[in-house]
């Protein structure tokens, strides 16, 4: 069974006469004539009724048919695949993302590429804290979304354009604060359990950001969990601003106001790409439009 075979089948399933699928063909009437009757030898199933004019499919043909179509579409998904990577374009290309940055402000990037490459898989990984840059040192990224803590050693090996700022807020619920009717210093929650996320890189291994000495902690590795503990009063700690701004316009969470300790943070974020890797086809495409996206930020 070849699948020209099956355009055969379907072709004279649609338009009913060997003359009109052999003309659509582009071949002669005999070798379509010929395919089909192959096809039926090799399933051992009478594929058509040829008592008519037209020619219809019989009732196992018609199931024949439907699978046909299926067998079609994936054939041609294949050959769109094959161009596709013959012209170039990666199979796969990653986007290592810091966890704390907001994923909507790129959308129209992530649109367009996938618009231009569907045959392109993406990868979207997120990083905590340094591990977006480690994933690009490491090159199992082709492009990240980081913070950048040292940006000297950061413009040595990368190409980078800011792209963003978020912030950081130090949010509690209602139930611990309840715990410290008159709360004003990050001391008198020293006993409470500060949730803090885990570096997914190794950067800034054996540190902790925004912990003060003595604090009890909880160590997670991703946002969901955090704001899942603080919001049900097990702990506090800080949170992106786009994560819980419903949950601060409803009271659910409370931002601190602690006179001896950061309560927000404002993060620059860049985009990254190693200098002396070149990009293909379609991360240059994110890359130009992730810039777009960059200078209209700035105007």
């Amino acid at each position: 069974m070849k699948i020209e075979q099956l355009r055969m089948l379907k072709t004279v399933a649609e338009l009913g006469t060997l003359k009109t699928a052999s003309e659509t063909l582009f071949k002669t009437q005999a070798a379509v004539s010929k395919g089909i009757k192959q096809l039926e030898s090799q399933l051992g199933i009478e594929l058509f009724n040829r008592e008519g004019y037209r020619m219809s499919l019989t009732i196992q043909g018609q199931q024949i048919y439907q699978l046909a179509l299926m067998l079609l579409e994936k054939a041609q998904e294949i050959e769109d695949l094959s161009q596709h990577l013959n012209a170039g374009n990666e199979a796969v290309i990653t986007l290592a993302v810091n966890s704390t940055f907001d994923l909507t402000i790129i959308l129209p990037a992530l649109e367009k590429m996938q618009n231009e490459y569907p045959d392109t898989q993406v990868i979207i990984r997120q990083e905590q804290i340094t591990g977006a840059v480690e994933a690009l040192d490491k090159e199992q990224a082709d492009l990240a979304i980081s913070i950048v803590i040292n940006e000297t050693i950061t413009n040595q090996k990368y190409d980078l354009l800011n792209i963003h700022q978020g912030s950081v807020f130090s949010v509690a619920a209602p139930k611990l604060l309840n715990r410290h009717q008159n709360l004003t210093k990050a001391r008198q929650l020293e006993k409470e359990y500060q949730i803090v996320i885990q570096d997914s890189g190794n950067q800034s291994k054996g540190q902790s950001f925004g912990v003060q000495t003595g604090q009890r902690c909880w160590y997670v590795n991703d946002f969901a969990t955090k704001k899942m503990l603080i919001l049900s009063g097990m702990g506090w700690g800080g949170l992106p601003k786009h994560l819980i701004e419903q949950e601060l316009d409803s009271g659910q969470l409370i931002q601190l106001e602690l006179v001896d300790s950061k309560n927000a943070q404002h993060l620059n974020y860049c985009l990254l790409k190693n200098k002396n890797k070149l990009l293909g086809p379609v991360a240059s495409l994110l890359w130009q439009s992730l810039q777009e996206i960059s200078e209209a930020t700035d105007d």
